[in-house]
């Protein structure tokens, strides 16, 4: 009997989300069908798939999805976790953005380099926070954990299914026929219609916390394709009369390595749905909850990187409060032109971001010994440097995404204590290791130094370089 293996899962899963996606948003197909081309062009370049083969560029996706409950993040879990997704990293959004974004996030995605080739389909997951009194009064959340614990988003044959699939690692071609469809249906927009009072109290609050706390379902809010060269997709979808965000979030475009994510997004569509009226009437609205997303993926930095990041971003805040008038894009370049290495070998130098490491074919070969020094060895043409894709995400870029997306800014009051969620308080909650993305990249870094020494007969001693401080830039 045939039987599908949790990557083949992963696969289909992804494959049919993708779908039925660009069924109930066709703009997402334009964006599929934009991003092919911007990356077909692309390949023309001699480092188009520096960071990853076109074949696996092209089949990447991420999906992101919003949950209520720690009971619904838990079940989510279990269902990603039967594709071979486990949670890495923990993202608050409520401070990230101007915006009221009460929530909480994780990402399911693969963790080994293998897995991450076969299919690397990642889900953001944020989950609503309704304790944080900065947000929802007494009366709100009462009634707001009411109407969360008496909706079922995920049958309990599904799970059960996942739990299977998780327990052997595979399912028989019936059973993954039955999981894929139960799976790809409960993330399919609900015709259930809609208590307009209920919703548009949340939605005055924060359309984030209307969309998950004011519908008895959830859905797939985004899917994004990976594109080669974001700004030229940013370009093209305009001109096909799509309305996109203000900005690409993340990084600027310049002339040094590219790091971290990229991200913009069409804006979100007004999709007709019933609505429920106060007397029992069955309405049309119409609610903007879904846009089409897309990103460009750059390399995994260290955390010494990650702090050079962030203390860049700081440095453009800055900048432009003391120069409102100048474009953000145009002082970004100029600060990461200050504060980032220009080239792969400068990030290498001063230990800001992640490569993998393999001896070379074409290495000196006229006896003499290698140096036991990493630098030394690629300098000496002894070993090659491929960098490390960043799988991962970034709070700020998410919450802009979300915040730009928004009908509105939502209400919140700072003078309230912010309720306490963190990385611990979520790994309790669904019952599982949450990894850190910064151990994965180095796990998957040292391994190959490893076998880069045991090639090179150097035994476990190779000299890596040390970490440099943030040079000095205002």
């Amino acid at each position: 009997m045939k039987t599908f293996s949790q990557w083949q899962l992963r696969a289909a899963f992804a494959r049919r989300m993708s779908e039925m996606y660009g069924r109930e948003v066709p703009a997402y197909t334009t964006l599929v069908d934009v991003s092919r081309e911007v990356n077909a062009e692309a390949l023309h370049r001699s480092d188009a798939e520096r960071l990853g083969s076109i074949s696996r560029v092209t089949a990447e996706r991420h999906g992101a999805i919003r949950v209520g409950t720690p009971s619904e993040l838990s079940q989510v879990a279990r269902i990603f976790g039967a594709l071979g997704m486990h949670p890495v990293g923990f993202y608050d959004l409520r401070d990230a953005a101007k915006s009221a974004v009460p929530v909480v996030s994780t990402a399911f995605r693969p963790i080994d380099a293998d897995e991450l080739e076969r299919n690397p389909f990642r889900v953001f997951t944020s989950m609503l926070t309704p304790a944080d009194s900065r947000f929802f009064d007494e009366d709100v959340r009462r009634q707001l954990e009411i109407f969360l614990a008496g909706r079922e988003l995920f049958p309990p044959e599904l799970l059960k299914l996942a739990d299977r699939v998780e327990r052997d690692g595979e399912l028989p071609e019936d059973d993954a026929e039955r999981f894929l469809q139960l799976a790809v249906g409960a993330f399919e927009l609900s015709a259930e219609p809609v208590d307009r009072v209920w919703y548009e109290r949340l939605e005055a609050i924060s359309s984030v916390a209307a969309d998950i706390g004011g519908v008895r379902s959830t859905h797939i809010n985004h899917l994004t394709p990976r594109v080669l060269d974001i700004d030229e997709l940013y370009r093209r979808m305009g001109e096909r009369g799509i309305e996109m965000i203000d900005a690409i979030q993340g990084p600027p475009r310049w002339d040094g390595p590219d790091v971290l994510l990229r991200q913009t997004s069409f804006r979100a569509l007004a999709e007709p749905r019933a609505m429920r009226e106060p007397d029992g009437t069955i309405t049309t609205g119409a609610l903007r909850v879904r846009f089409g997303e897309v990103e460009a993926r750059g390399i995994a930095l260290t955390r010494e990187g990650r702090a050079r990041y962030d203390e860049l971003l700081a440095i453009v805040d800055r900048r432009l409060a003391e120069q409102p008038g100048r474009r953000r894009d145009e002082v970004a370049r100029e600060v990461w032109e200050e504060g980032l290495p220009r080239t792969e070998h400068g990030l290498i130098e001063q230990d800001l971001a992640f490569f993998t490491y393999r001896v070379r074919q074409d290495r000196p070969r006229d006896g003499r010994r290698p140096p036991a020094d990493l630098l030394d060895l690629l300098d000496g043409g002894w070993v090659e440097a491929d960098p490390i894709v960043y799988e991962d995400f970034l709070p700020r870029s998410a919450a802009g995404i979300f915040q730009s997306n928004l009908s509105g800014e939502g209400t919140r009051d700072n003078s309230r204590e912010a309720a306490r969620y963190d990385l611990d308080w979520m790994a309790g909650a669904i019952d599982r290791h949450i990894h850190d993305p910064f151990e994965l990249y180095e796990r998957q870094q040292s391994q190959s130094i490893d076998r880069v020494a045991a090639s090179l007969g150097l035994g476990g001693a190779l000299t890596r370089p040390t970490r440099q401080s943030t040079r000095g830039i205002r």
